[in-house]
């Protein structure tokens, strides 16, 4: 059986979260500490206690659900109690960071640097120019394509073929939510963020990014990650891994295309989502019942998911 892993991004933080994770096995507890000194500041104790508008920050909450994750992935290993055998890995947005340094095509502190530096530079970006987020639940992707170009806006997320996610500025997503709702859809809801991410409106920050990541190594995966950006596994060339994260900072994120080539290209038969919340999960059963998503976020659950590895 292929395993793959999962890890969530921005948007799945909560107040409490790794609070399990912390108190688990010192491969989980030593993340937050070696997390903490790269940041200069206590995440361990941000996570457990916010406050929320702290912790909700881009610039906190990427380097937070990513340490998050990876101590989840830790509990995992644990459990298990050997190297464990994944057939490849994949990250909603800021998620496919982590992804990479499952492949181990990051160290853990550059992940983590670049993940801090990527959320300032988004957060910039989002006080330099108002904008917003809408999901459309619904409506199939190309109808939610020409109610973005009508109402000047983009597709920001791919995320089943019944969910998709708009982005742009914020003085046209009202008439993006009337003509979603008017061509028929179930729901367009306005998303709590600080902006319009994954669109052209993080161009700023990708330039910003681009030149950060020049200064960091990456390697060649050792394991096939998927690219938010082409829904395909990256490249082996580093300079080509630095193009497609810097591009995918205002690109459409093609969730869905991952998630279908892992199952038909990289022969993906059971996938485990390492982090906070259960929204992978969720979109996984709406585009397959055929490859279940086993939620890691508590020493519970990954001693659940090992029983699959063993």
């Amino acid at each position: 059986m292929k395993h793959c892993l999962l890890f969530p991004g921005q948007g799945a933080q909560t107040v409490g979260m790794g609070a399990d994770l912390a108190n688990g096995p010192e491969a989980c507890r030593a993340l937050f500490a070696r997390a903490s000194n790269v940041l200069g500041f206590d995440l361990l104790k941000m996570c457990l206690e916010g406050p929320l508008e702290e912790l909700t920050r881009s610039c906190n909450t990427q380097p937070a659900i990513f340490v998050v994750s990876a101590a989840a992935r830790a509990a995992l290993g644990h459990c298990v109690g050997q190297p464990l055998q994944v057939s490849g890995a994949a990250g909603l947005s800021s998620g496919e960071w982590a992804a990479l340094y499952e492949g181990r095509a990051l160290t853990f502190e550059d992940t983590i640097r670049i993940l801090r530096a990527r959320g300032q530079y988004m957060q910039e970006a989002c006080e330099a120019t108002p904008g917003g987020m809408l999901t459309v639940i619904g409506l199939p992707p190309d109808a939610c394509e020409r109610v973005a170009a009508e109402a000047g806006i983009e597709v920001a997320n791919y995320n089943s073929p019944l969910q998709t996610v708009l982005s742009g500025p914020a003085d046209r997503l009202p008439a993006a939510e009337a003509a979603a709702k008017a061509a028929g859809a179930k729901r367009a809801l306005r998303l709590t963020v600080a902006g319009a991410f994954h669109s052209s409106l993080m161009r700023p920050a990708a330039e910003k990014l681009a030149d950060f990541l020049e200064g960091i190594d990456i390697q060649p995966p050792k394991i096939p990650v998927w690219s938010n950006v082409t829904g395909k596994p990256h490249p082996a060339d580093p300079a080509q891994i630095r193009r497609l994260m810097v591009a995918q900072v205002h690109s459409s994120v093609r969730w869905t295309d991952c998630f279908a080539d892992m199952i038909s290209a990289g022969g993906m038969q059971d996938a485990f989502e390492c982090g906070p919340g259960t929204v992978l999960a969720g979109l996984a059963k709406r585009m397959t019942p055929t490859c279940p998503v086993h939620n890691i976020f508590d020493l519970a659950g990954a001693a659940e998911a090992a029983k699959l590895f063993l």
